[in-house]
């Protein structure tokens, strides 16, 4: 029998208190969920499958969607345990740089990234002691308007360390390896608001340039299809007559510039 979603977030909370030895408490808000504790930084939302927008969800916390619930339960807490209590913590300079090919690091994202895995154009890992540890994928570079002709702008299009991991200094690490082989001009990348309303990445260089407005999906059974306009959204009702609609809360964007 499924659990309703109410059940499914008592389920999660059980997992929290557990692993990090805290109490939680659990409201019932307009139309959605609320979990907290003194002793976490930040609130966590849960949204049923009804509820589709999150207009007027200024709340700084972590938003998620009963769909991602329901389909990633255990690296969604996973995430949350590593924000509060790191597992166990790695120094970028005590592991090895690597570039990957495309099934490590698809395998990889698959099971410790929230997010679709992307096999993007050039894929670099941190090893330690002989595991991998930690990923980061670019997209290839592309010419950028009123620049020089060597400049080249480059997409950092995932990132993820191991679930129950910290590697510190592991992003600045990747990149400095991807840096050398490619001599970016910049690297821009997204940051999803709905985990976080600010961005870590500005403590190693990252610029915010602008909020993206939210991304509108279709979600089916397994899989989130993002839609951009009415045409697109009947297209993928008529694929998929039993799915239904969700925004998030967009993004940020960040460019490190290099040059």
């Amino acid at each position: 029998m499924v659990p309703s979603f109410k059940d499914l977030v008592i389920q999660f909370i059980k997992e929290l208190q557990q692993s990090l030895n805290i109490q939680l408490s659990l409201y019932e808000l307009d139309g959605y969920l609320q979990v907290s504790s003194p002793e976490i930084t930040k609130k966590i939302l849960l949204y049923p499958n009804e509820q589709q927008s999150r207009q007027g969800m200024a709340e700084a916390g972590i938003h998620i969607d009963e769909d991602q619930l329901r389909q990633k339960f255990d690296l969604i807490v996973q995430r949350i345990i590593a924000r509060a209590k790191n597992n166990k913590r790695i120094y970028a300079r005590q592991t090895v740089v690597a570039r990957l090919d495309k099934k490590i690091s698809l395998q990889f994202l698959r099971e410790h990234h929230l997010q679709v895995a992307l096999p993007g154009k050039y894929r670099y890992g941190l090893y330690e002691q002989g595991e991998l540890v930690a990923v980061a994928i670019f997209s290839g570079g592309r010419r950028m308007n009123n620049t020089s002709d060597d400049y080249r702008s480059f997409e950092l299009l995932r990132f993820c360390n191991k679930s129950g991991y910290n590697v510190i200094g592991g992003l600045s690490k990747l990149i400095r390896a991807f840096c050398k082989d490619f001599s970016p001009g910049d690297i821009m990348t997204f940051t999803d608001r709905d985990w976080s309303q600010s961005s870590s990445l500005e403590r190693i260089g990252f610029v915010a340039k602008e909020i993206t407005p939210p991304i509108t999906f279709w979600v089916t059974e397994c899989f989130r299809h993002p839609y951009r306009n009415k045409e697109e959204l009947e297209t993928l009702k008529m694929q998929f007559p039993n799915g239904f609609p969700k925004e998030n809360m967009g993004s940020i964007k960040m460019i490190l510039y290099i040059k």
